[in-house]
């Protein structure tokens, strides 16, 4: 790379995560694409941190010597903040005309397709079915599942909505199962709205799509004409933004277990619809409900439920904290500050069992979302589809490693 090249001027880094990883006895910064357009992780020794933080567009080779002058008291040659601004533009962690190139090929082969691909089959979950049904079978095991399924209790109330974790099934996949296990029993419908987060973020606050899930079960197809009717009531671009789906897992694994619970038993199709708007409503001081373009979707949500013959119900993929140092705290969760978290995260979840949105958003508002709690946009949504009915709480979750504290819970409705 020369100084004549763009990434040289002014290299600016991607909307991408970053978290301290040890290798080998060593401290490095790990960064990774939320995105999926580069599988890469590439991890940069902490001493080129200040470099690297200074790559967001508005300092030159020149600048960023300079600023490290100013810090370190040394001077750092500007072939090796080339050379890392090259390997990173190389991974996709970089702005420019070369991720754009890239984004551009994949997105196109994305849109293309028929159906939306199981993206982490093979990684996060088997790639083959008879491996996949044994792994969820064994969620359901005593005592850290619920037990069998037991076929449907007819004289129970009907299960109309369900929050279920979206971490990864090795982590959580009893919890999945404390929430299934009453879908698969209690649930007559035959379209899953499913409500799912989008960790990349999104300009639009919903992105629907057409493309049915792969699954190892088989297709998860979707509804297409209530996809439709949805896009055409809620007066909006519904699918400016869903390139989203492509390798988003929160839908993904809902999907997974829903074709788990029901292939070869009953068909059901889904409603995939990506969303990220609570966060930002957060850090503009304002509510969901300010954003028209929410309470037009939420209403032509209704809409198109009760104009329809098929039976509803909702999924919300949704997880809670995410605290410790993988997520930028600055030192292990303790078990003390486990257990605090577990009583903050109970009284979140007392808002939602209650069926009050507006006392879930004021609980994240609170603290200023200290918790990042991941599902925000999901379980709101949720909770104003099914208009204020009480949920119960049939499993909450951390996950042990102090450095990456993730929470998670199972809902019925």
């Amino acid at each position: 790379m020369t100084r004549k090249g763009s990434l040289a001027r002014r290299p600016r880094l991607r909307g991408i995560e970053a978290f301290p990883v040890d290798h080998e006895g060593q401290r490095f910064l790990a960064l990774r694409d939320p995105s999926g357009y580069t599988p890469s992780v590439v991890m940069v020794p902490l001493a080129l941190l200040e470099i690297v933080s200074l790559f967001d567009g508005e300092h030159d080779v020149a600048e960023i010597q300079q600023a490290v002058q100013r810090q370190r008291g040394e001077q750092v040659d500007a072939a090796r903040i080339e050379e890392l601004a090259e390997a990173l533009d190389q991974h996709g962690f970089l702005e420019g005309p070369r991720f754009e190139a890239r984004r551009t090929e994949v997105d196109a082969v994305f849109l293309s397709a028929a159906a939306r691909p199981a993206s982490h089959a093979g990684g996060a979950y088997p790639a083959d079915a008879a491996a996949l049904r044994a792994m969820f079978d064994g969620f359901f095991a005593p005592p850290t599942g619920p037990g069998p399924i037991n076929g449907a209790a007819a004289t129970s109330a009907r299960v109309r909505g369900l929050i279920a974790p979206h971490i990864d099934f090795h982590r959580g996949g009893p919890a999945y199962a404390w929430g299934y296990r009453d879908v698969a029993e209690r649930c007559d419908a035959d379209v899953f709205v499913i409500f799912g987060t989008c960790h990349a973020g999104m300009a639009h606050p919903f992105a629907l799509t057409r493309k049915a899930y792969e699954t190892p079960l088989g297709p998860a197809p979707v509804d297409v004409e209530f996809v439709e009717a949805l896009a055409s009531r809620a007066g909006q671009d519904c699918f400016g933004a869903e390139v989203a789906h492509r390798n988003e897992h929160s839908i993904e694994f809902q999907a997974v277990f829903l074709r788990y619970l029901f292939a070869g038993r009953r068909d059901v199709t889904i409603v995939p619809v990506l969303t990220s708007f609570v966060h930002e409503a957060l850090v503009r001081g304002r509510r969901p409900e300010d954003d028209r373009r929410v309470m037009r979707f939420l209403d032509a949500l209704g809409e198109t439920v009760a104009a329809g013959r098929p039976r509803v119900a909702f999924v919300a993929g949704a997880d809670l904290a995410h605290v410790g140092p993988r997520f930028g705290d600055g030192a292990p969760v303790s078990r003390e500050q486990a257990a605090r978290l577990a009583t903050a995260d109970r009284a979140t979840l007392a808002t939602v069992t209650a069926g009050d949105a507006d006392g879930f958003f004021d609980d994240a508002r609170r603290d200023g979302d200290a918790r990042r709690i991941c599902g925000l946009s999901p379980i709101w949504m949720l909770l104003r589809a099914i208009g204020g009915a009480p949920g119960v709480l049939r499993h909450y979750g951390q996950t042990p490693d102090p450095q990456c504290v993730v929470t998670f819970a199972s809902v019925v409705f």
